[in-house]
């Protein structure tokens, strides 16, 4: 299926690699005009010229109260908001103990604060016009009791619920919300630790029901589909795609 997105205006933050790479590539393929943003000018340059149709390239940090300003100026060239795609973020591990009040406020800066500004930039973009889909990058540790992972968890716990708040208030102005919780996700900032990390590969490998990673297209296949008219009807939901890694402790017979 394609042209699910034609002539949509969507944004993408956190495009210049990964899944936010991939979520801006499907889009373009899908018909959307696509302005995707990223800190890292090179990243973004490389999304570009992957596009299989043309897409607005924008250095920027989410976590840059000017950001939503410089949004707004380049919407004017490019045509009205009709998609937010809240992707970029930060990772990392560390137990409660072990993560300090700055790696605490990182997260949340980048996570929490710098998607919930944007959000209010899409909203105010989107209300006048009575519709407009917004996605938030969750993650499956939103949901799951996931260990040695404290600030990220938080952070994106606040996310999930911040999804369901935005879809309740705003569902009134034809606005839907939704976030997607990817599990392990093979991309340039994990590919190593999946190589070189045992007990990284057993907990999210060996214990996860489809037995491999997932990969960022993966991950975009499910953005369109929320993205789209197609899933017109959904609102508020936190979709999984994670290969069933909440699933992590259902039984299993031996040697399975």
């Amino acid at each position: 299926m394609a042209d699910r997105l034609v002539d949509k205006v969507a944004i993408v933050t956190g495009a210049g690699s990964g899944i936010g790479r991939a979520i801006a590539l499907a889009f373009a393929r899908e018909g959307a005009r696509v302005l995707a943003v990223d800190r890292n000018s090179e990243g973004l340059a490389e999304t570009g010229r992957l596009a299989d149709r043309p897409v607005v390239t924008l250095e920027g940090d989410v976590t840059d109260p000017q950001l939503p300003g410089t949004l707004r100026a380049a919407l004017r060239t490019i045509g009205p908001l009709d998609i937010l795609v809240n992707n970029a973020g930060i990772g990392g591990g560390g137990n409660v103990e072990d993560t300090s009040d700055d790696d605490l406020r990182r997260y949340l800066e980048v996570n929490v604060v710098g998607l919930f500004r944007l959000s209010r930039f899409a909203v105010e973009e989107m209300k006048p016009r009575r519709r407009g889909a917004i996605l938030n990058l969750a993650s499956v540790y939103a949901v799951m009791g996931a260990s040695n992972s404290a600030g990220y968890s938080a952070s994106k716990g606040a996310v999930a619920s911040f999804t369901r708040q935005l879809a309740t208030d705003y569902g009134p102005d034809g606005i839907r919300v939704n976030a997607l919780g990817p599990g392990l996700i093979e991309t340039p900032l994990t590919a190593e630790r999946i190589r070189t990390q045992a007990w990284r590969r057993r907990i999210a490998i060996d214990q996860t029901p489809l037995r491999r990673v997932g990969q960022p297209e993966e991950v975009a296949a499910a953005a369109v589909f929320l993205c789209s008219d197609e899933a017109g009807f959904i609102t508020g939901e936190l979709l999984k795609v994670d290969g069933g890694w909440d699933m992590a402790g259902y039984p299993r017979e031996p040697g399975t």
